[in-house]
């Protein structure tokens, strides 16, 4: 294991300074992908509209063959009828051992045994070559869960340089320390992470102010056998899984790092608003003022906007203004069911906006930023309300997929219940082409045999996983394998920037970090926390370059205060910067890993 940690140390400073790789060129001998057959395609009206004659959209399925061979179980073959099977799973990218290439961890669900809910495992997969991935589970030590799970949500919790992670579900929170040598340990009471409640989804950040991530965890409903009740609504009169207006919410819970490896709840200190149903939890800093706001959506109740108001004072007190803001209710002022979320400069103003899906019969939300925390529901006027309502959205993520210099929007949809009446049980997904921020379009139906078949779509994440300058995508899905998506788009734009930031001053990872490209126009990426659904996305972002600009620069707003500006950057490389530093310097890095 220690040649590992030496090989992973050796493998971040040759990949960081490769000039750009072209596409992957090995062929596909596993095929497509097939679906799980039998549903039809849900109906929308703008669902085959097409790219205005742009581009070529494609993604190209390379789960076979990838040895990704992993699916997210709920245990709904014991016939429970449990709100518990309706929530599904989510993943994570990140680079665990520190070779230049991300790889994937899958939360793996739950089955029941009589009244008994026992876990399935968590699955690691360290990438190895070219779209190959090895199953490191067990070898790493994080395949035994201990309980029900969901989400993983990941960070460099004790800034050593090796990327840690937690996962959730009915049963608390448990955080998985990286040891440098391939392997992990768990934690979890003895650091202070006493959570025993129904957690659905999770999002690093600092908080307070003190430059070391904090935990914001999101809890869903009151669920348990002792509070099962009947819902009808199966065939003959039969059992169906009940709505999640059948029970009360729970509170989430926020801890902050002590810096010594350890947490304290400071739930009631903040302090947070009662009784939510969060399913999605994004941190990110929506009022560019140098500290970190959280959003959480909830499943019909309103959604959370908390305000950072105590940063830099060790309190990081949040302070609701959900209603005020104007991003917590429908466009016809009332709760929608919610689930995924992300952050995005829609319209390329330098402002994110929050992008969260919903349940059937209600428009997906984006949230237009006017700067303040305050914010308009733009749905129908960027044409979100033609795409169609029958969707059930989870996982989702904002990325510039065509590289034209705006962000797409990519969504996974699949129902809750058992017997629905209005939709499929499997549904395609959305993959949401930006019009220059003016309106969203569906290209789905020309993207691939993936994106046109239907499934049980849950978590999803974005990655850059050949090196190639776009974003790949993961998906988990329930009671069906893990789908990985090579991005093969025709680029609208030749070259391109890959980024990934590393905090001195701030945390290492530094959640809350703006990015400006300068490159013939501005763009704007922001370092996020959670998002998706029970989601972390790749640490790393993508920009497009235009063909004739000159320069290229960035400008990074850190959120420890520091600005940054890099000037004469080269093109077509993934590039770490470190913070403060003149150039990016690919030795600096490699220096500062333990």
């Amino acid at each position: 294991m220690k040649s590992l940690l030496l090989f992973s140390v050796l493998g971040l400073v040759i990949v960081a300074g490769l000039a750009g790789c072209s596409k992957s060129p090995e062929p596909d001998a596993s095929g497509a992908a097939t679906g799980p057959g039998g549903e039809s395609s849900i109906a929308a009206d703008n669902d085959a509209r097409p790219s205005d004659g742009r581009g070529v959209w494609n993604f190209r399925e390379r789960t076979y063959g990838s040895g990704v061979l992993f699916q997210y179980r709920n245990g709904e073959e014991a016939g429970n009828f449990s709100i518990l099977e309706s929530l599904g799973g989510g993943l994570a990218a990140f680079d665990f051992d520190r070779d230049g290439y991300d790889d994937v961890c899958i939360a793996g669900g739950g089955h029941f045994s009589e009244k008994r809910i026992l876990p399935y495992p968590t699955g690691l997969f360290r990438r190895t070559a070219a779209w190959k991935w090895q199953n490191v589970s067990l070898v790493a030590g994080v395949s035994d869960n201990s309980f029900y799970s969901h989400g993983i949500a990941r960070t460099d919790y004790d800034q050593d340089g090796m990327p840690d992670f937690v996962v959730t579900g009915y049963g608390g929170i448990e955080l998985w320390h990286n040891l440098g040598d391939g392997t992990f340990e768990r934690l979890r009471d003895a650091v202070g992470l006493l959570d025993t409640q129904w957690s659905s989804s999770a999002a690093w950040g600092d908080l307070n102010g003190d430059q070391i991530p904090d935990l914001y965890v999101a809890h869903y409903v009151n669920w348990s056998w002792e509070n099962h009740p009947f819902c009808n609504g199966g065939p003959n009169g039969g059992r169906e899984i009940c709505p999640p207006r059948s029970y009360t919410g729970l509170t989430d819970t926020v801890y902050f790092s002590n810096g010594d490896g350890t947490f304290r709840d400071v739930s009631a200190e903040i302090p947070l608003t009662a009784e939510g149903k969060g399913l999605g939890v994004l941190v990110a800093d929506f009022d560019n003022d140098l500290d970190n706001d959280v959003y959480v959506t909830n499943d019909t109740v309103a959604n959370f906007l908390y305000e950072n108001t105590g940063f830099g004072t060790g309190s990081g007190t949040l302070k609701d203004v959900s209603l005020s803001s104007g991003s917590s209710l429908s466009s016809l002022g009332v709760p929608d069911g919610s689930m995924g979320v992300d952050a995005c400069d829609f319209n390329s103003d330098g402002l994110p906006e929050i992008w969260v899906v919903n349940y059937e019969r209600e428009s997906n939300a984006m949230y237009q930023n006017s700067g303040g925390l305050v914010f308009r529901h733009i749905s129908q006027r960027i044409g979100l309300n033609a795409i169609g309502a029958m969707y059930v959205g989870w996982g989702t993520t904002c990325q510039d997929f065509d590289r034209d210099g705006d962000e797409d929007i990519f969504v996974s949809n699949g129902h809750v219940i058992r017997y629905p009446q209005n939709a499929p049980l499997n549904q395609t997904p959305l993959l949401l082409e930006n019009m220059d921020g003016k309106r969203l379009v569906n290209v789905a139906t020309g993207a691939g045999s993936w994106m046109t078949t239907p499934h049980m779509g849950r978590g999803a994440i974005a990655a850059d996983f050949d090196l190639d300058g776009d974003m790949d995508l993961a998906v988990s899905r329930t009671n069906q394998p893990i789908a990985v998506l090579e991005n093969t788009t025709t680029a609208r734009r030749p070259d391109w920037l890959g980024v990934r930031l590393i905090g001195v001053k701030a945390a290492r990872e530094p959640v809350g970090a703006r990015i400006q490209l300068e490159a013939g126009q501005s763009q704007y990426r922001f370092v996020k926390g959670g998002g998706s659904y029970g989601s972390s996305q790749s640490d790393s972002v993508l920009f497009a370059i235009p063909s004739d600009a000159g320069d290229v620069s960035l400008e990074i707003q850190w959120p420890s205060g520091t600005r940054q500006t890099l000037k004469n950057l080269p093109k077509n490389r993934h590039l770490v910067i470190l913070e403060n530093n003149s150039q990016p310097d690919v030795s600096r890095v490699a220096q500062y890993l333990p």
